[in-house]
């Protein structure tokens, strides 16, 4: 059959689109936090990603705080970066006089006496550089989601503050007047605040924060240089890399599918939705990007956290689940945060946690199965490992066929959807492989027959001979973007033409110029608005693996355009401006320009 030729589109991206989510992220695996242009912080949960809102103020709170600040009077510009291959994040302030401030900020994170020191602590370095510049310092953290304010105590040289659930300590070098009271001074040299745990700090903080900070660098370096990098883009996908890090809960290996609440989709939808939990699906996703890079921690992590997840039960695993194994994620509205831009609700919990997603089985097994193969592994994969693994593959068996709520999580309607089935397949598939690689032959036979018997199945419901694609659900006659990853979970071949028949109705229904929708069906909210950062991603591996590589370059380019200032990414951008809209930064977003990145870029050999 053959592939379709496509004009190739104008890749420069819209000079009027601004992301008003212009935010950095820093963290340490235990906490994280958001940072605006101008060096404030906007978002943090204490004392873990999915705990209370500090710092809230990008959900806009009807008191006054909820944020951190470092403002320089008479301001006139700002400008950003991280220091390369680092989480630490540099705000530089200038007035119009000329003077300037630099803000560093950062999250200590480094091996220390055999493990690893990631407290929930945000330290900050000011220091002048140039003129005479004159700051002051806000730093108004509250409670409850923007509830309260909290009670403090205070010294000479810190400040406590009751939080909801813990107490944080605030030590500086300088004075606690100035702080608690936001007076301004001139900066006449470096300044320093270690705001963690309340514990009597052994050292001045210029000395920790000196230490910690030259530590925390050659950490990130030191990861960043193990990386399995391509030869092209490799500063976007680093970057992603080190978000996608940042998105892991250490003490459980649990991996969030965003570190905010509620930001929409688009706006007034009411599409707020609570990210800051572990979807098996997507910490999956991010399993395997990370894999393809050669950072295989996290995948020895994430598998903990899922066979600790699992050990107590017997029956279906639900989609989501909280870092610390929470099974009951009760959705709730917050009514002390107005939202993102005014745009409620804020809703805390997900109710996503009720519904059957059947594709949380082979999701599972698609990312474990690398340490039965990895020779890199200190403790790879063995019989024990494949016994408890085989358990998603008999649950994949049981549900394959039956109605879900579906990768996008449909909450009004239920059907027996293609890619959920597809994943249970894959789910039997590569545990057919695994236990060929162990030398369990009888187990071998049985896990390949049973995925070759349903593979016959879902072909037989999934195409629709009449429109000559595959289709959302069976026997349906409805498109969506999970159909594009037939091919990537090997299901189907990409050059099959039912593959490359998919693929051009799928971007000729749901295409919007350079972006793809992951359906344009209504659902519970209406119909979709906005553009799904990594269904775009996931079309563009789709043109590349059907032959159609320019055509995907110039999209991959153009979606590297839309990053914010400082190389992430939010769920959905729309397509009239280019604006960024949901949760951030998303890690599915970070695993499509991974993945797309690692398809796309010329190999080493060829351009060296």
């Amino acid at each position: 059959m053959p592939i379709p030729q496509e004009e190739t589109p104008d890749t420069q991206p819209d000079p009027g689109a601004k992301s008003s989510l212009e935010l950095g992220v820093i963290g340490n695996g235990s906490v994280a936090a958001l940072i605006d242009g101008r060096g404030r912080i906007v978002w943090c949960c204490l004392p873990r990603f999915d705990g209370d809102a500090s710092f809230c103020a990008l959900l806009s709170p009807k008191r006054d705080g909820g944020d951190w600040s470092i403002e320089l009077e008479d301001i006139d510009r700002a400008e950003q970066h991280y220091m390369p291959n680092t989480a630490v994040l540099v705000t530089r302030l200038y007035d119009h006089h000329g003077s300037g401030v630099e803000i560093v900020d950062y999250m200590p994170r480094f091996r220390a006496r055999g493990r690893f020191y990631h407290p929930v602590l945000i330290a900050r370095r000011v220091r002048p550089i140039g003129g005479s510049p004159r700051i002051r310092v806000r730093l108004r953290p509250l409670c409850g989601y923007g509830s309260e304010v909290p009670q403090t105590t205070s010294g000479s040289n810190h400040i406590r503050f009751m939080l909801d659930g813990v107490v944080q300590r605030l030590t500086s070098d300088v004075s606690s007047t100035m702080i608690e009271r936001s007076l301004p001074f001139f900066l006449e040299k470096p300044a320093h605040f270690v705001f963690g745990p309340d514990e009597t700090l052994m050292e001045s903080p210029a000395d920790f924060i000196h230490h910690t900070l030259e530590n925390t660098l050659t950490y990130w370096r030191e990861w960043v240089r193990n990386l399995s990098v391509p030869y092209e883009w490799q500063e976007p996908i680093i970057r992603s890399a080190i978000t996608l890090k940042l998105c892991q809960y250490e003490a459980t290996g649990a991996i969030v599918a965003a570190l905010t609440t509620s930001i929409p989709e688009s706006a007034n939808s009411g599409r707020n939705w609570d990210y800051r939990y572990c979807w098996l699906r997507d910490a999956a996703f991010t399993v395997r990007a990370l894999n393809r890079l050669g950072a295989t921690r996290s995948m020895e992590e994430y598998i903990r956290y899922v066979f600790n997840l699992v050990a107590d039960g017997d029956g279906e695993i639900g989609p989501v689940f909280g870092i610390t194994f929470e099974h009951d994620l009760m959705e709730t509205q917050v009514e002390s945060l107005a939202g993102y831009r005014g745009m409620g609700p804020v809703r805390v919990g997900n109710d996503a946690w009720r519904q059957r997603q059947n594709d949380v089985y082979g999701s599972v097994v698609l990312a474990s199965a690398q340490i039965f193969f990895d020779r890199r592994l200190e403790h790879p994969g063995d019989e024990l490992t494949f016994r408890r693994l085989e358990r998603m593959g008999e649950l994949a068996l049981r549900v394959a066929e039956t109605p879900d709520a579906g990768l996008w999580e449909y909450r009004g309607r239920a059907a027996v959807h293609t890619y959920s089935a597809a994943m249970c397949w894959a789910a039997c598939d590569r545990l057919a492989h695994i236990a060929t690689e162990l030398g369990l032959d009888e187990r071998a036979r049985y896990w390949h027959d049973e995925a070759v018997a349903l593979h016959e199945r879902i072909e037989a419901h999934a195409w629709n001979e009449k429109l000559g694609t595959f289709v959302d659900a069976y026997d349906g006659e409805h498109l969506d973007a999970s159909l594009l990853l037939l091919a990537d979970i090997g299901f189907v071949n990409a050059m099959d033409p039912r593959f490359i028949a998919t693929v051009d109705a799928i971007g000729h229904a749901l295409g919007r110029g350079d972006y793809l929708f992951r359906y344009i069906a209504p659902d519970d909210f209406g119909a979709p608005e906005t553009s799904f950062n990594i269904c775009t991603f996931w079309y563009i591996e789709a043109l590349a693996a059907t032959g159609r590589r320019e055509r995907a370059r110039a999209m991959f380019e153009h979606m590297l355009a839309q990053r914010n200032p400082l190389g992430l990414l939010s769920e959905d951008i729309a397509p009239a401006n280019g604006e960024h809209w949901g949760n951030f930064p998303q890690t599915y977003s970070m695993v499509g320009l991974i993945q797309a990145a690692m398809r796309l870029s010329r190999r080493w050999e060829d351009a060296l």
